[in-house]
């Protein structure tokens, strides 16, 4: 009996106690139809991914002092109706019992896989703490997406036969100039040579009254900052240079970049690296200006803003600068010894993959994909810059990702759905452009529900290294992080050239608990569907397999994590 039945029973007790009993469906032909069936109030069963409404409504109305003795009042021939159809209903539920179905009841419809638009066009802060693992016993949600499979498995595989990793043509230093005029003409092609970080002496034409962070778009776009620049505004008159009557500041970029990836432990590093006396990091954690503030973007949903100009950005690393130009001045050979060993670090974790603002700004395109990215532009000024990126399994990563970001309904049902919905539109822009065009195509990863793009490490790695050489990398791992944090330091250390640390510094730094973590509602969720880890394992192995390529380094396959 696996036809589907919805039965409506409806007893009004009225003053002439009128009763109506219907079926759809399948009713015997004596019985009326039901007008009062409209959907409500439903059990639902599911069987084989489709929806089954059982019984719709059993509704009593009661009109003053009537009751149940109304039912008792009817007609003998009623009666043997209503009873036919609770018959029916007991056996259709007995045999789905007894047929070993497992489907649950009352859960949300399956999610279904219709075909989305070719053109995408036409749509419109990650810790250790993360990998601890949970252990759930499936559901019935589980097993009825692992039906889905075979479907989704055949986009994975159309989206792996398109995959083709090609070597990017880069841009010459003249079109750099001519697309960021006013940043070549504030930061210098030459820095002092008596400092670990590219700094230089800028004149400061302002009086002593003069608020030199007045402007700073960080300030006048976010209340959170105004305490650190109330901290910089007290200690920056102490910090210039005075000759022949004028003022002159000392201007700083970072040394090293934590340049990705998000929820892979960044902030973890952050934290436990800046405890180190010779390590000095922006007034704020991640400023994102190489990739969006310089753009005018908070959120690229929220449309554009004022861009930060370069000066806005320079401004964040005044703290450091003080301390580097102490160095400078001092009388000491031991003083300035002590400060010539500062470096100043940032850690935006947008700035590896995140190139979305490009089709606001860039023009000569080609077949879809950014004649420039951020590393073009660092590289420009500073092309013996550090550069540190923290990876994790990308399938735990866009989890963790979709656990941190989604502020709603999150559960592993929901979490499924949307990497099933991100990939589909991942391989409708495949089908018509390149795997580069599609890795920065802003309209997709907008309509994208999960950040799918962000874990295709191997794309944003190869563009980094067609700029800076190999060795200015030091590549880690969050599980290797997680695992020995002493270890992962010691290398940290030893990429930047830092001095050594007490046994009290160093404890302070490798113990202290990780930062970050996942919090404790997102916990109790458990882990995804063992079928969604294994579609997102299907999708980025091929991207794994090159990354293990180009850094010759099984680790990064994550085949054991």
């Amino acid at each position: 009996m696996r036809h589907c039945i919805n039965c409506c029973i409806q007893l009004l007790a009225h003053d002439t106690h009128t009763q109506q009993v219907g079926c759809r469906g399948g009713p015997p032909p004596s019985l009326q139809a039901c007008s009062a069936c409209r959907g409500e109030n439903k059990i639902l069963f599911h069987v084989d991914s489709k929806q089954m409404n059982l019984l719709a409504v059993l509704e009593v109305r009661t009109e003053g002092n009537e009751s149940w003795g109304g039912f008792l009042r009817f007609k003998k021939g009623k009666r043997c109706s209503l009873v036919f159809v609770l018959v029916i209903m007991t056996l259709v539920m007995a045999s789905y019992i007894l047929s070993g179905v497992h489907q649950e009841l009352l859960i949300p419809s399956p999610f279904h896989y219709g075909g989305f638009p070719g053109n995408p066009g036409v749509m419109d802060g990650e810790g250790p703490g993360d990998l601890k693992e949970h252990h759930h016993q499936p559901s019935a949600s589980n097993l009825s997406y692992m039906k889905d499979y075979p479907s989704i498995k055949l986009i994975i595989n159309s989206i792996t036969a398109r995959i083709e990793f090609t070597t990017r043509q880069l841009p010459d230093l003249e079109d750099l100039k001519k697309q960021e005029v006013h940043m070549f003409s504030v930061i210098p092609r030459k820095f002092l040579p008596n400092s670990k970080s590219p700094c230089w002496y800028e004149e400061f034409a302002g009086r002593n009254t003069t608020d030199p962070y007045l402007t700073n778009s960080y300030v006048l776009y976010s209340r959170r900052f105004r305490s650190t620049f109330d901290t910089l505004r007290k200690a920056f008159w102490g910090h210039l240079s005075h000759t022949n009557g004028k003022h002159f500041r000392l201007r700083c970029l970072p040394h090293f970049y934590i340049i990705g990836q998000p929820k892979c432990g960044t902030t973890d590093l952050y934290d436990r690296l800046r405890l180190h006396p010779e390590v000095k990091f922006s007034a704020i954690k991640e400023p994102h200006w190489w990739t969006r503030k310089r753009f005018g973007i908070v959120r690229l949903r929220d449309g554009l803003r004022d861009r930060y100009p370069v000066e806005d950005y320079l401004d964040l690393f005044d703290l450091a600068a003080h301390q580097i130009h102490r160095g400078l001045q001092a009388s000491s050979a031991r003083e300035q010894s002590e400060m010539n060993r500062i470096i100043i670090g940032e850690a935006s974790a947008s700035t590896m993959w995140d190139n979305n603002a490009w089709t606001f700004f860039y023009e000569n395109s080609t077949d879809g994909e950014p004649p420039f990215l951020i590393q073009d532009f660092i590289h420009a000024f500073q092309p013996h810059a550090k550069l540190i990126v923290m990876l994790r399994d990308p399938v735990e990563r866009l989890y963790s990702d979709y656990l941190y970001f989604a502020s709603s309904n999150k559960s592993a049902d929901d979490f499924h759905e949307k990497v099933a919905e991100a990939l589909q539109l991942f391989e409708s822009c495949l089908l018509e452009g390149s795997l580069r065009a599609c890795a920065y195509n802003n309209t997709l990863n907008n309509a994208m529900p999960v950040r799918l793009q962000v874990g295709l490490y191997a794309v944003y790695l190869m563009d980094w290294l067609s700029v800076f050489s190999k060795e200015q990398f030091l590549i880690l791992r969050l599980e290797d992080h997680a695992s020995n944090v002493k270890s992962t330091m010691h290398r940290v250390f030893e990429f930047l050239n830092l001095g050594p640390l007490s046994e009290k510094q160093e404890a302070l730094m490798t113990k202290s608990p990780a930062s970050n973590a996942r919090r404790p509602e997102d916990r109790s969720l458990g882990p995804m569907w063992p079928v969604t880890q294994r579609l997102l394992q299907d999708f980025y192995e091929p991207f794994n397999a090159r990354l293990v390529q180009v850094l010759a380094d099984e680790a990064f396959a994550w085949k054991k994590t």
